[in-house]
């Protein structure tokens, strides 16, 4: 059986739990990765949608767009815990929302073209100018 990983928001009023059964993951530097966390880019980890399922706070969620693709929040801390992509059928979790240490890592850097120019990437990973191939 596959081990569960615990996440949660920051004040703690959302918990999900996700199967430690990520496809892949990197790291986001578009700019709506970027405005969205914030941050010079969104670390996260891809997985099937129902492979992640909420325990605490389904009444505390704040869906940006719609049931199909949305980012999903918190309402009241604001802290991003997954984009729903792929027509509904994957979650991008946000890998700062875990609780517990996913085995998989980042392996590349997508759309480095539009970084943040004030960062630099100083890892060994593979970057590519948009998605990977």
């Amino acid at each position: 059986m596959p081990k569960s990983l615990l996440g949660k928001c920051l004040c703690g009023a959302v918990h999900y739990a996700v199967a430690d059964e990520f496809v892949y993951a990197m790291n986001c530097h578009c700019s709506k990765c970027r405005r969205m966390t914030g941050s010079a880019f969104k670390p996260m980890a891809g997985i099937e949608r129902n492979k992640l399922v909420l325990t605490e706070g389904q009444d505390k969620l704040l869906i940006y767009g719609n049931e199909l693709r949305n980012n999903t929040r918190c309402k009241l801390c604001g802290s991003l815990l997954y984009s729903v992509v792929r027509d509904g059928a994957w979650v991008h979790v946000t890998m700062g929302t875990l609780v517990d240490s996913p085995t998989i890592r980042p392996t590349h850097h997508i759309f480095v073209g539009s970084r943040a120019p004030w960062f630099t990437i100083t890892d060994d990973l593979p970057q590519y100018e948009e998605f990977a191939p």
